[in-house]
């Protein structure tokens, strides 16, 4: 059985946090002058590519690597696997950061941003026939859903602390909290299965634009079960790096476990992949010699290496070993979703897009802020559970 959670604690602003605060420092400065200046003037958006970098890596595939929770939380919960339960609070909080540079993302590429708060309040201007008004919705009550299942953290590290109004307020509220957290997890199982099915039926009404090789009636089922697979692999990766840089002992045992659980999801996704190409008779366009052809392969590869990592039961139980099979598992499902999303759509053929250096400043300026975000609540709250190895953390 694993400790309690507790604070890593040590200083915040190591010098890898620096570097990546600078990084932030940066994005910012972008963000401001994309706000100032216009999607047009720092964007290489166009009317052909409406969504560009910050949809198709910061949304599409940022969400789905950020399905952690929703992945844990179908073992833990629905499963009734509770031996992983450690691994829930950890993978909330990535989920939690991930979903909330998700919803920084889209509010940067609306054209107009700063009405976005209509979109939830103005409920008798819905289109209910769109698939992009439920991702809308649904990741922004998930994006405040994740940060009130991890509340108890913060509640319980106040109550801690000492006599004043916010302790007394912080041991009131916990108990409540307990109590309606079951509902509230019942919630966050259920948004991200309806906007992540979404995303995939997005690119289904895009037809004939998208490559026959990532157009299928399945998108949906296929974006549902990729995430899954990679929300078990950002755990997985997570926790490796927590053990290592923050110097926990490792959680080897359960991620053998987790690991074990991702292969009927891998094998259910090839599956679902070559079934479709075959049933719609699209298998000879895998064979064609052409980069989508060799974008398809690439996908597979990844996906299948992870099958051959883990398939021996001993090998589950090599911390490595676990690493390489999550960082391929991550790799495919963005590389698919990526593919997805903008190598494999193609409005017209003398239309072309590549991000804009701006796009791409920005990106990484927020992927430096959840990093910066993570290590600051993790230092600060009680997140990560096992006993620390070392007296000193590396990060």
């Amino acid at each position: 059985m694993s400790e309690r959670a507790q604070a890593v604690g040590g200083p915040i602003f190591t010098r890898p946090v620096r570097l990546f605060a600078a990084l932030f420092a940066v994005g910012l400065l972008m963000i401001l002058w994309r706000l100032f200046a216009g999607l047009g003037a720092t964007t290489a958006l166009s009317d052909g590519y409406p969504w560009g970098l910050w949809i198709a890596f910061d949304v599409v595939v940022g969400t789905a690597l950020a399905c952690g929770g929703y992945a844990v939380g179908l073992l833990v919960y629905i499963l009734n696997r509770g031996r992983y339960h450690p691994l829930i609070r950890p993978a909330i909080l990535t989920s939690a950061l991930g979903y909330t540079i998700a919803g920084i993302s889209v509010f940067l590429d609306i054209g107009k941003p700063w009405i976005i708060w209509k979109v939830p309040l103005f409920v008798w201007s819905w289109n209910l026939n769109s698939a992009l008004l439920e991702v809308a919705l649904c990741i922004m009550s998930y994006m405040f859903v994740l940060w009130i299942e991890l509340s108890p953290a913060f509640l319980e590290k106040l109550a801690e602390g000492p006599e004043s109004g916010v302790k007394r307020f912080a041991q009131k509220t916990l108990p409540v909290m307990d109590k309606a957290l079951l509902w509230i997890m019942g919630l966050g199982l259920l948004l991200p299965t309806m906007h992540q099915s979404s995303l995939g039926s997005l690119m289904v009404l895009s037809g004939p634009k998208l490559h026959p090789l990532w157009w299928s009636p399945f998108l949906p089922l296929l974006f549902l079960v990729s995430c899954i697979a990679m929300g078990y692999a950002a755990v997985v990766f997570e926790s490796t790096l927590s053990t290592r840089f923050f110097g926990r002992r490792p959680e080897t045992e359960m991620l053998a476990g987790l690991s074990g659980a991702m292969l009927p999801v891998l094998g259910g996704f090839l599956v679902l992949r070559f079934g479709d190409l075959a049933f719609r008779g699209k298998l000879a366009l895998a064979f064609a010699f052409s980069r989508f052809a060799l974008a398809f392969w690439i996908e597979i590869a990844l996906t299948a290496l992870p099958l051959v990592l883990l398939a021996p039961a001993a090998r589950r139980r090599d911390p490595g070993n676990l690493f390489r099979a999550a960082m391929s598992m991550m790799l495919a499902g963005a590389v698919y979703r990526f593919n997805t999303y903008l190598v494999a759509y193609r409005p017209f053929d003398d239309v072309h897009y590549f991000p804009s250096v701006p796009e791409l400043l920005i990106t990484l300026g927020l992927v430096s802020l959840e990093i910066v975000g993570y290590v600051a609540i993790v230092k600060l709250f009680p997140i990560i559970g096992g006993a620390p190895e070392r007296a000193t953390a590396h990060s």
